[in-house]
């Protein structure tokens, strides 16, 4: 009778070591078979974002097919260094900004032999997260096109109103150089914007309730325009 408690115990201890050793398999398969799929997802939604603030796309309601044809055809991308040289060799899609943070990539719109309009990445802390997200400009290089934030972590109804559409709205058609040529950003205030305020082409409305994460944003946004400037310089020079 007093070996009945061991043999159920090791019985026990067996089985769920056994059903452990399944689940894990089980997990670490479905991830295997999965990762493909989600690799094409997190691009799908790169080149829909890129596609929005480029203006090549008006909702999500196109094909994924379609999104990648659209990208293909329309978009040229390369990458730069902090100087404003194009560097050879390096695919803009893949550029990691942690392990390669001299290497900036760049996505432009091409509508036939024209550049259209330049998409830059931007990053940078906000109050809860790191904030992702795309600056499309102008081909002058100084009017803004569309901003869109597609990845933070920020307060929903406060901070997690940057990625609405009433929001980045907002950005278009200000523009990032003073009249000197110097780069000053857009700026996000506290409140509505008034009519007679000064320097309106480079303000934004700010978000009630959520200063620290639009002071997020000023600040990263400005840090992107100023990294990219020697490159948007000699465009600009070419273009003129």
């Amino acid at each position: 009778m007093a070996s009945k408690p061991r043999i159920t115990k090791a019985y026990t201890l067996g089985f769920a070591a056994a059903v452990t050793m399944v689940c894990s398999v089980l997990l670490a398969s479905a991830a295997t078979l999965l990762k493909e799929r989600q690799d094409r997802n997190v691009q799908l939604d790169i080149k829909w974002n890129i596609l929005s603030v480029l203006d090549l796309v008006e909702s999500r309601d196109v094909e994924a097919e379609e999104v990648f044809r659209l990208f293909d055809s329309n978009v040229r991308t390369y990458v730069v260094d902090p100087a404003g040289n194009k560097v050879d060799g390096k695919n803009a899609e893949e550029v990691d900004p942690k392990s390669e943070p001299d290497l900036l990539p760049v996505f432009a719109r091409v509508d036939g032999d024209v550049t259209a309009a330049y998409c830059i990445p931007t990053q940078g802390k906000a109050l809860w997260s790191t904030v992702k997200g795309y600056i499309a400009l102008e081909n002058d290089l100084n009017t803004v096109k569309g901003i869109t934030f597609y990845s933070h972590g920020e307060t929903p109804g406060l901070g997690g109103e940057i990625d609405k559409e009433w929001f980045t709205e907002g950005f278009k058609g200000k523009t990032i150089l003073d009249e000197n040529g110097a780069v000053v950003s857009i700026h996000i205030v506290k409140g509505k914007l008034r009519g007679g305020e000064a320097d309106l082409e480079h303000k934004v409305d700010g978000i009630s309730g959520a200063t620290l994460t639009t002071k997020g944003l000023n600040e990263f946004i400005k840090y992107t325009l100023d990294r990219y400037e020697p490159f948007f310089k000699t465009v600009r020079g070419v273009a003129s």
